[in-house]
């Protein structure tokens, strides 16, 4: 099967960047050293570069990229439709089916609204689904009969569920979760089944910054706009796949930079990061882009391409859907 795999990693891949090029996304290389500018909602996760054993050979902490999101938003003003690939880095403790600590994302960020977003990750899923069964026919690339016509019921419109419903919709299953908690992926997984084992996209989390009268476990990146029609939500979605779960995390984003750098300053990723050392510094580029140049509305998300390819091979281990698997237990 090894083989066969590289052979629908190769095919996804191909499919992924026909997809972007067909709907005018110019790739942008974004830096893979970086400040903290470069990490998800964990700065805990952030792997620390050094060089000859001096962490701060750069002048200040240097990290390997989670991310090139905020790279990309900068450049959304003038470009309106930009994405990256690349590899994400996180110092990841548990070794499992569910994590690596280093794989592929490709990431897009475009001048669009929360709606226009969801139509765009939909498109890209559904595209390499499509792709990998129509080159099935021609080539043999391992996947089951029973495999095929699993994809073949895939739809173009993933139906979506908010993060407050999931909750409720847990709790009927008799889950012992409550609201504010964050979704695992045994979680993640009956809703799917509640949905036909179909993609789905759960939005409409909890906003950090909003007093919720209790701390709520739930967290996701300080950029995402907050929904004016359902006060204490942002516009944010999670986009989950049969057997890998969440594979796609999204927003639509907020465009002036006043209100970024209050939401930033006053997010736990935030305090995490002055524990270690650092401060509102290390954004002060992306400030000073929108400062400058301005912003526009927009929105983007990650495609977690090892989760996609699980899904697709409808494999139960993340580790089955990667060439070389990186873990802490593998260091090759």
């Amino acid at each position: 099967m090894a083989l066969k795999r590289e052979l629908v990693i190769s095919e996804i891949y191909k499919a992924a960047r026909e997809w972007l090029y067909d709907n005018d996304y110019l790739e942008l290389i974004t830096p893979r050293v970086v400040r903290a500018s470069g990490a998800c909602e964990n700065v805990n996760t952030l792997y620390t570069v050094s060089a000859n054993g001096d962490s701060n050979w750069y002048g200040n902490t240097a990290y390997l990229s989670q991310t090139g999101q905020l790279f990309l938003e900068a450049h959304v003003p003038a470009l309106k439709r930009v994405f990256c690939d690349g590899p994400s880095f996180r110092a990841e403790g548990t070794v499992d089916a569910r994590h690596l600590t280093e794989f592929r994302m490709i990431e897009i960020e475009l001048a669009t609204n929360f709606d226009g977003l969801l139509d765009q990750i939909q498109g890209f899923i559904s595209h390499l689904v499509s792709h990998i069964i129509y080159v099935n026919q021609s080539k043999n690339l391992g996947l089951s009969e029973e495999r095929i016509r699993e994809l073949k019921t895939c739809p173009r419109v993933f139906s979506q569920i908010t993060y407050d419903d999931a909750i409720a919709k847990l709790q009927a299953f008799g889950i012992k979760i409550n609201w504010g908690d964050d979704l695992k992926h045994t979680h993640e997984a009956l809703l799917s089944v509640a949905y036909e084992n179909q993609p789905i996209f759960i939005t409409r989390f909890p906003d950090p910054m909003w007093d919720h009268g209790k701390q709520i476990e739930v967290e996701k990146f300080f950029n995402m706009s907050p929904d004016k029609e359902h006060p204490g939500r942002v516009l944010s979605c999670d986009c989950i796949l049969p057997y890998s779960g969440e594979a796609v995390g999204s927003a639509e984003r907020i465009a002036d930079v006043e209100t970024m750098l209050a939401r930033l300053q006053n997010s736990r990723m935030f305090k995490r990061l002055v524990e270690m050392g650092g401060s509102v510094d290390d954004f002060g580029w992306y400030a000073d882009q929108l400062r400058s140049h301005g912003s526009v509305p927009h929105a983007g998300c990650g495609f977690g391409m090892s989760r996609i390819t699980q899904f697709i091979l409808g494999e139960h281990d993340i580790r089955n859907a990667v060439s070389f698997p990186s873990n802490r237990a593998t260091l090759i």
